[in-house]
């Protein structure tokens, strides 16, 4: 947005005055936690965001008090406090907007803060200031070295910076990068070189007036997935992919909180169409045909060719509706990428795993609601072909073909009036073993391995609203779950992630033995 308070508020005197260093590690002036670190644009002091400990905003409050009680003078008009920047991205934020802020100060005040942060980060690089930042980052929680059969081993996930309310897209990112066969496809393609002459190799700071159609999301996704799991950075800033995201998908434009659920499903039908379109000059259909792990019989075709989205998100629903009025019995095939599961009204007070008051509600419960028959409300009439008008009825969902990653979507987020409220209710899941036999159309003719699947990835909402909160991911990579919060990634146990609220669930279909336990 454009912000109307710059002016009043950005003051580059004290610059000299920030800490030397890696601006992305500084500390908090309050607590000394160096997540999340905030400049004042007016008094250049640092402190931690909103999901830290919150200081950076309570700077801003505690400036406003003598504004609120005494008169205001001429100095305390122009000194407000109001405006920060995100020392990890860059981008600018203002509290009495309540918003992130996109444009500049006549002189390009904001601009000259960013690049003595980004001077500052390019001499950062000394082996004594990469020493100090390591030891900060080791003194936090769940160090990043982890006992494994009495030797030390070193913790490789990455995190992603968020660039401004974009936990969504990370939780989503980190999910798929820990879905091997998914995430190993993309990081096998070519590499394809799109900047070139005065900006290659430069650091860009895009924004919504920023040209260049020359976009590739299949690139920018498959650059993030190899910055992930390689150790060598503690958190990767995903801008480049978020510019993309910007130049083809306009709902994600801004710095507003976004759905998560809404964001994997454009991600994965664009790097679906695009696939379709070729890459680098190579064939999609191509190198499908290559890989043998998806082979034809895997396919779900949606919106035309098949793609690796398909090959492995896709499964099949059939659609029965059954007139009571003369028994017409009608029957459509439809293409999925992951199922949205209601949470029965009648659980829907239960927030807690613990809560004593009523029975648990279960994936099962959810799955039972999706597959169960259903009457259709009077709003709802099917047009009976043979009846030639609109009667009630009834309707069925069976599974045709189940994917390789079966992804479930909870639907927590319901329209009441003219509020979109959250259904906080706690569902219980397997981690291993869910078992989709019994929702299948044609269960006697799958094989006793392959409707058993285990979960490797969850996507949790917290806060009141989809509109504002928070996301945070938990996946399983190599035997080990770990908990993905933004730039922050820490090592976790299984009874940590069975007690979250799910938002989206990612389950990989079994390969191994059978004998697992059954939900």
């Amino acid at each position: 947005m454009e912000c109307p308070h710059l002016g009043s508020s950005v003051c580059i005197a004290r610059l000299g005055q920030v800490p030397a260093g890696l601006a992305s590690s500084w500390c908090c002036s309050v607590c000394r936690s160096n997540k999340s670190p905030w400049v004042c644009l007016t008094c250049s002091s640092v402190h931690c965001g909103r999901y830290v400990n919150g200081h950076a905003k309570k700077h801003y409050e505690d400036a406003q008090i003598p504004m609120t009680n005494h008169k205001k003078t001429e100095k305390q008009e122009k000194v407000q406090h109001t405006v920060c920047m995100d020392c990890s991205s860059y981008s600018t934020y203002c509290y009495r907007c309540d918003d992130f802020v996109v444009n500049d100060t006549k002189l390009g005040l904001v601009q000259k803060v960013r690049e003595h942060l980004q001077n500052l980060e390019n001499s950062a690089f000394t082996s004594d200031r990469h020493r100090k930042r390591k030891l900060l980052e080791n003194s936090s929680l769940n160090s990043k070295l982890l006992k494994v059969n009495g030797s030390t081993t070193a913790l490789c996930a990455t995190g992603l910076r968020n660039l401004g309310n974009t936990c969504f897209m990370n939780a989503i990112l980190q999910s798929l990068s820990n879905i091997q066969q998914f995430c190993c496809y993309f990081k096998e393609l070519p590499a394809v070189e799109l900047r070139n002459g005065k900006t290659a190799g430069r650091r860009t700071y895009h924004t919504r007036s920023q040209g260049d159609n020359n976009v590739s999301l299949v690139e920018e996704f498959r650059k993030t997935l190899c910055a992930l799991w390689q150790g060598s950075q503690t958190a990767f800033s995903p801008e480049s992919l978020f510019y993309v995201v910007w130049k083809i998908m306009p709902n994600f434009r801004g710095y507003q909180q976004q759905d998560a659920h809404e964001f994997m499903r454009y991600l994965l039908d664009h790097l679906h169409l695009e696939l379709q379109g070729g890459f680098n000059g190579v064939s999609r259909s191509v190198i499908l045909q290559e890989n043998s792990n998806l082979s034809a019989s895997n396919k779900c075709c949606i919106n035309g060719a098949s793609t690796v989205v398909t090959a492995i998100f896709g499964g099949i629903l059939q659609n029965e509706v059954n007139c009571l009025i003369c028994g017409t019995e009608s029957r459509k095939f439809d293409p999925f990428l992951d199922l949205s599961l209601d949470i029965p009204s009648q659980f829907r007070n239960k927030r807690t795993k613990n809560q004593e008051s009523g029975p648990m509600c279960t994936l099962r419960d959810c799955l039972r609601s999706f597959t169960d028959l259903e009457e259709l409300d009077e709003t709802e009439l099917y047009m009976c072909h043979k009846c030639k008008k609109k009667q009630k009825s009834t309707k069925k969902f069976w599974i045709q073909k189940l994917p390789k990653v079966l992804c479930l979507h909870l639907k927590r987020f319901h329209w009441t009036a003219y509020l979109r409220n959250k259904v906080d209710t706690y569902v219980e899941f397997p981690l291993r073993g869910l078992d989709m036999k019994c929702y299948l159309l044609e269960p006697e003719n799958s094989g006793p391995e392959s409707c058993l699947y285990d979960l490797v990835a969850v996507v949790v909402h917290h806060g009141s609203g989809v509109g504002s909160g928070h996301y945070t991911a938990y996946a399983a990579h190599e035997g080990r779950w770990f908990h993905f919060n933004d730039s922050t990634v820490t090592l976790t146990d299984e009874e940590t992630v069975g007690k979250a609220k799910a938002y989206i669930l990612f389950y990989v279909e079994r390969q191994a033995k059978p004998g697992a336990e059954k939900l």
